[in-house]
């Protein structure tokens, strides 16, 4: 345990805990500072208080947060020399399917489950061990299944109870497993237990947060985190939609009620949750105001005030207890603002709390948000690689992904024009399946999908991006400034039908659906990549079996090779048994080959031939002869 820090503390004993550390860390992502200055020593023995002094306009009150928040966890991560446990979940590969927009078997234009069981042969044939469904509950759809009104019956535009028993029959066939999303910090505004608290229950009205009177705190998707409901003259959080309303964690009560749901569908034979933004389950009993000045850094007012709240691990462990070891069930936790520090916390084997969690910092470039139109860099995405891969050592696990149901496409994000797709596809889920970790796929990330070109707000669907339209309007945005913005980070590029076929509406039904793609579909399906040697398609699934058949690419040792060398991204996989080479260029130019391979055999490439120097984007994997 560490000592807490004050006013008198240096910068150097800030970062030394845990929230010290990701806190700067992520205001250095926000900002755009450069990380090198966390490396000067002059800059690490300023006293807290003389940098409150040279910051003139930021009020001493920030400090003071920022100090309290600190102190609140001096738990350091275990560092020693213990062995990896190793476990399936280590070994699978796992992707993510949005039912949605998956595969629709019966017309409607809208994506079911017997849409998924239909393609359960293609995903073992592409290498897939495990399923994770976004969510497949009953619920009024304001956030795509996101707000829950009934955690034990189904939508049923997906299907019955019977069609997941079926899926999760089909999948045990095949030897595949399956998790689903837990979304517990809040339910939809029609859940029994809401509509009860609004008619006098007093019992469900702390099974949420009410108040007389609301504080500063902001939500994720524009406005207030506050919903006033003049059915009993009270306030009640809701930090993302309006129609979202936030659970109290606090409540022994309610803490039982999620143990019954996992319960529930861990006895019907699922083997695990991936638990939506699971960090923000505690928050600071006190509901204070957030610091201003904070909030305009990280984008939220009030964030400070639950991320990583006071009763978290307590919580989390306690579920973990109670509901997921009687079955052995997986977690892997959805954590926006937890950075390295905090997230082995919370994932140590040691600590009995969560398997994984996902952290969302290499999404975006130093400076930038989402709704920024920018060029990514992947030279920020091999840093923050590199100090996870480090800093994750066998008592921790890393998640690896790029795609996921909230974020554009990655590989649009780099090459907007896609002059280089084939390449760029390939070179990521390269990276993907060769780092130590557990890789996550997104659907239509095996075939290269791409952001899509909507044309107008009349495309969109997603409430997040309905919202801050109308808001960015609100502030003297034009329609066409206010669009452009939403295109550039709407969570809807990755919501759009996957692409099977060349077929109208890419074969994902036969009629118009829910929401519309505007991408190539010539070569952009599953049909036509299968039939090609080098499609996205099929270099990811021979990649996939190698890395199942080469036990060295998941619990091998990795070392960095040149890593100060920008543009380059070229590392080890090597334990008693085998050593590989992965040589990655990260720019869209040919470059000079800066590492021999002499000794070593090409075993898989992004491009036909070796040429001099490095093609744009080329990803090599190379194997040491033995001799």
């Amino acid at each position: 345990m560490n000592k807490k820090i004050s006013l008198n503390s240096k910068i150097k004993d800030l970062i030394a805990l845990p929230i010290g550390h990701d806190i700067v860390f992520r205001l250095f992502l926000q900002t755009g500072f450069s990380f090198s200055l966390l490396k000067n020593p002059l800059i690490l023995n300023i006293k807290l208080k003389h940098l409150a002094s040279l910051a003139k306009k930021v009020p001493l009150s920030f400090f003071e947060t920022i100090i309290n928040l600190v102190n609140s966890e001096l738990e350091q991560p275990w560092e020693d020399n213990s062995p990896i446990k190793k476990t399936w979940w280590k070994e699978a590969v796992f992707y993510q399917i949005y039912p949605r927009s998956f595969k629709d078997s019966n017309g409607d234009g809208i994506g079911d489950i017997q849409g998924i069981i239909s393609e359960l042969d293609t995903l073992k044939d592409l290498g897939i061990d495990c399923l994770w469904l976004s969510p497949i509950y009953d619920s009024p759809n304001d956030d795509n299944g996101y707000d829950i009104r009934d955690y034990r019956n189904i939508m049923k535009e997906f299907g019955t109870m019977e069609d997941v028993e079926m899926l999760i029959s089909e999948l045990k066939k095949r030897d595949m497993k399956i998790i689903m999303d837990l979304v517990v910090n809040h339910t939809s505004d029609e859940h029994p237990w809401f509509q009860a608290a609004l008619k006098g229950d007093k019992e469900k009205q702390d099974y949420y947060i009410f108040k007389d009177n609301p504080n500063n705190w902001t939500s994720f998707f524009s406005g207030s985190a506050w919903r006033y409901f003049k059915e009993i003259d009270k306030y009640a959080l809701k930090l993302f939609s309006s129609k979202q309303m936030d659970l109290n964690w606090d409540n022994p009560k309610l803490r039982k009620e999620v143990v019954d749901i996992v319960t529930f569908w861990l006895k019907k034979g699922i083997d695990g949750f991936r638990m939506d933004v699971i960090n923000y389950i505690s928050k600071n009993p006190n509901l204070p105001n957030g610091d201003e000045l904070i909030g305009k850094l990280v984008g939220f007012t009030g964030m400070e005030h639950y991320f990583y709240g006071p009763n978290l691990t307590k919580y989390l462990s306690k579920l973990r207890k109670e509901a997921f070891e009687p079955y052995q069930g997986f977690n892997v936790g959805e954590t926006p603002g937890i950075g390295t520090q905090l997230g082995k916390l919370l994932t140590g084997d040691y600590r009995n709390i969560m398997d994984l969690t996902f952290s969302f910092d290499h999404l975006e470039t130093p400076g930038k948000v989402r709704f920024d139109d920018y060029r990514y860099d992947l030279n920020f995405y091999k840093l923050y690689l590199i100090e996870n891969q480090r800093a994750f050592t066998n008592r921790y696990w890393m998640s690896l992904f790029v795609d996921n149901h909230d974020n554009p496409r990655f590989i649009s994000k780099i090459d907007p024009s896609h002059n280089y797709r084939n390449q760029l596809a390939k070179n990521i889920n390269m990276i993907l399946l060769t780092l130590k970790g557990t890789p996550f796929f997104y659907q239509g990330q095996e075939i290269g999908m791409t952001n899509n070109e909507f044309k107008s707000m009349t495309d969109i669907r997603d409430v997040e991006s309905i919202n801050k339209y109308q808001e960015l309007l609100e502030t003297g945005k034009s329609e066409k400034d206010a669009f452009e913005i939403i295109l550039a980070g709407t969570r809807d590029h990755t919501r759009t039908p996957m692409q099977w076929t060349s077929e109208v509406y890419g074969g994902f039904s036969k009629s118009l659906p829910w929401i519309i793609g505007h991408q190539d579909l010539t070569s952009t399906n599953i049909k036509v990549q299968q039939k090609q040697d080098d499609s996205i398609y099929n270099f990811t699934k021979e990649l996939i079996k190698y890395r199942k058949d080469n036990q060295t690419l998941i619990y091998g040792d990795i070392e960095f090779i040149n890593e100060k060398t920008k543009d380059y991204f070229i590392y080890k996989r090597k334990d008693e048994k085998n050593e590989y080479l992965i040589e990655i260029n990260l720019i869209d130019k040919k470059q000079k080959r800066i590492v021999s391979t002499d000794g070593y055999e090409l075993i898989f490439s992004n491009i036909k031939e070796l040429e001099e120097q490095m093609t744009p984007y080329e990803a090599n994997l190379y194997k040491k002869i033995k001799t």
